[in-house]
C-alpha cells in the first residue's frame, strides 16, 4: 500500500503537500454553521443545549440532568473495575509528577533606588475541559479527563469543569465519571460538540462560564474554540492525529509499523510517517502494515489514513532524515535508531519525542507523564503541549520611587513624543514640576 519515495525529489514534495494540507484552513460555511450554534447558547442557554443534545445524542435528556449529580458519581465508583480504578492512580501519579515541575512561583526585583518590579502568577479562577464521547460514549476517554484535568489543578484552578457528551441513554460512562472525580474536576456537564463549548465560553443556567476553555475534538469543536477565543482563553486548535518515525537499518519493522498504525486507527485523516535510511527496511515495514491491519478492528479507518497520508520517504543518510523531521514538524516523533540520544539535539521541531524500542507513542498517550496534548499540522514550530502553564496568568508588579521617577523621567517624556502622545508625556511632566 506504502511505496518509498525517495526524498529529496519532486515526488516527495508533491507527497509533503497533500500531507500538509490536513491543516484546518478557513471553511466559511462551517464556520458560520458553528457560529449560530454559540449564538443560539448565548442567547438561550439551557433551552439552547436541551435542544442540540436531544437532537444529536440523548433524545430524552431532562433539563435537571445537564448536569451530573454527586450520587451518580459515586454509584460510578461501584461500576467499574477496581484494578481499572488502580490503572487510573497508576497513571495519574506519573502525570503529576512531571507536571508539577511546570510550576512556577511569582518573583519580585529590589533596586537600592527604590524600584521594585515583579510578577504575581496566579491561577485563572475557571476553567472548562472539552473531553469527546468516544464512539457515542462507549470507548470513554479516561485519558483526556487526566491530561487535561491534573495540570489544571495543579495550577490551582478552583473551579474545573468538564464537558462531555452523553450517551444516547443519558448517562456518562462510569469509567469517565471516576476519572473525573479523582482528578478533581468539580462539577459535569452533559453537552458536546460547539454547544458544550459555548456554555463553557458564555455560560448558561446550568453551566457557570470558564476562563480558559482546554481539550481536543472534532472540526465542530476546534471551528468553536476558535471563534469564542477572546471570550476565554484557549489552548489550541487540533487538528488530526500524526505520527512521524525515524528509522535506521537496525529498525524493527514489526514495532514500527505497529506504531503507523497506532495514529492511523485515530482518524481517516490522520497522517503515519516513515523516515529511513534503508530501502530494504521500508518494503519490510510496508509488507508488515498490511499484515498487522488485517488484524485491526478500526482497519478500514487505519486503511484510509494510511492511503490518503501515510508515507515512507528514503532519506540519504540521518542527518537529512533530521532536517526533514523539523520541516514537517510533527506531533509524535519517535527515534527508532541506534542511537537516538545523539539525535535528539538536532530536533527543533516536535510535540514530543520518543527515543528507541521501547517507547511507542503509546506510552506517552497514556501512562509516562508528560502530556498527549500536542500541537499538529506543523505547528509544533512555534506552539507546545498543554501543561500547567496553561491555566496561569501573570501579572506586572511596577513600583518606583521619586528618585528613581526623576532619573528616567526625560527619557520617558521623549519616548511618548515620538510616539505623538502627548498625554503619555503630559503624566510624567506633571510629576517634574516642583
Amino acid at each position: 500500500m506504502l511505496e518509498a519515495i525517495s526524498y529529496p525529489s519532486v515526488e516527495a514534495d508533491s507527497r509533503l503537500a497533500v500531507i500538509a494540507s490536513r491543516k484546518m484552513g478557513p471553511d466559511v460555511a462551517l464556520e458560520k454553521k458553528v457560529l449560530e450554534i454559540l449564538l443560539d447558547v448565548k442567547a438561550n442557554g439551557d433551552d439552547a443545549l436541551l435542544r442540540y443534545t436531544r437532537q444529536f445524542d440523548a433524545s430524552e435528556l431532562d433539563a435537571d440532568r445537564l448536569t451530573v449529580s454527586p450520587e451518580e458519581i459515586r454509584s460510578a465508583y461501584d461500576a467499574i473495575d477496581p484494578e481499572l480504578l488502580g490503572i487510573i492512580r497508576g497513571a495519574m501519579a506519573n502525570i503529576e509528577v512531571f507536571h508539577r515541575q511546570q510550576l512556577r512561583p511569582s518573583h519580585f526585583i529590589t533596586k537600592p533606588d527604590g524600584t521594585f518590579l515583579g510578577q504575581m502568577v496566579r491561577p485563572v479562577e475557571a476553567a472548562g475541559l472539552y473531553i469527546p464521547g468516544g464512539q457515542a460514549g462507549e470507548t470513554p476517554l479516561l485519558s483526556s479527563v487526566l491530561m487535561n484535568g491534573i495540570p489544571a489543578r495543579l495550577a490551582g484552578v478552583r473551579d474545573i469543569a468538564m464537558v462531555t457528551p452523553p450517551r444516547a441513554d443519558g448517562s456518562v460512562s462510569p469509567a469517565l465519571l471516576v476519572a473525573a472525580a479523582e482528578v478533581g474536576i468539580t462539577r459535569i456537564h452533559r453537552a458536546g460538540s460547539a454547544w458544550g463549548i459555548a456554555a463553557l465560553a458564555y455560560g448558561t443556567e446550568s453551566v457557570r462560564k470558564v476562563d480558559v476553555v482546554v481539550g481536543p475534538g472534532n472540526i465542530y469543536v476546534s471551528l468553536a474554540k476558535k471563534l469564542v477565543w477572546g471570550e476565554v482563553g484557549i489552548d489550541m486548535l487540533a487538528g488530526p492525529s500524526e505520527i512521524l518515525v525515524v528509522a535506521d537499518d537496525r529498525g524493527n519493522p514489526r514495532y514500527i509499523a505497529a506504531d503507523l498504525l497506532s495514529q492511523a486507527e485515530h482518524d481517516p485523516m490522520a497522517s503515519a510517517v516513515l523516515i529511513t535510511t534503508e530501502a530494504s527496511l521500508a518494503e519490510k515495514v510496508a509488507a508488515s502494515l498490511e499484515e498487522q491491519l488485517l488484524r485491526l478492528p478500526r482497519q478500514e479507518i487505519a486503511r484510509r489514513a494510511l492511503r490518503d497520508y501515510g508515507a515512507i520517504f528514503l532519506a540519504e543518510d540521518l542527518d537529512q532524515a533530521l532536517e526533514l523531521v523539523n520541516g514537517i514538524a510533527p506531533e509524535h516523533l519517535e527515534l527508532q535508531v541506534c542511537d537516538p540520544w545523539a539525535c535528539l539535539g538536532k530536533i527543533r521541531n516536535a510535540g514530543a519525542v520518543f527515543m528507541g524500542d521501547w517507547t511507542p507513542e503509546a506510552v506517552g498517550d497514556y501512562f509516562a507523564g508528560p502530556n498527549h496534548v500536542l500541537p499538529t499540522a506543523g505547528t509544533a514550530r512555534f506552539a507546545s503541549a498543554l501543561g500547567v502553564e496553561n491555566f496561569l496568568k501573570r501579572t506586572s508588579v511596577i513600583s518606583f520611587s521619586g528618585k528613581a521617577f526623576r532619573r528616567d523621567a526625560e527619557a520617558i517624556v521623549r519616548m511618548a513624543e515620538m510616539e505623538g502622545l502627548e498625554a503619555h508625556a503630559a503624566s510624567i511632566r506633571v510629576r517634574m514640576k516642583p
